[in-house]
C-alpha cells in the first residue's frame, strides 16, 4: 500500500513553511489511536485505516493534533513534515 498525505497550501506555521501529515499505510496495523484522539485531522475508512480529512492543514490546532497523533502511533506510521 501506499501512503496518503496532506499538503499544505500556501498556508504557513509563522515561519514560512507548510505542514503535511503523512500516513504510512503499510505500517499501520489499524490500532485506531490517531484517529479516535484525534477526529479533527484523522478518520478511519471501511477497513479501519487512517484517512487524512483536513488538507491542507490550516490551523494551530490541527497541526497540533497532527503531531500528537504521530505521538500515540505505535507502529510509527504517521509522520509530519515541512513543505
Amino acid at each position: 500500500m501506499t501512503a496518503t498525505s496532506a499538503a499544505s497550501s500556501g498556508h504557513s506555521t509563522g515561519n514560512g513553511t507548510g505542514i503535511r501529515l503523512n500516513v504510512d499505510r503499510s505500517a499501520c496495523a489499524g490500532h485506531g489511536l490517531c484517529y479516535g484522539g484525534y477526529p479533527e485531522v484523522l478518520d478511519c475508512d471501511d477497513q479501519g485505516d487512517p484517512v487524512i480529512v483536513r488538507d491542507p492543514l490550516e490551523t494551530a490546532a490541527e497541526i497540533d493534533a497532527a503531531r500528537a497523533a504521530v505521538q500515540v502511533c505505535p507502529e510509527r506510521a504517521l509522520t509530519v513534515e515541512s513543505v
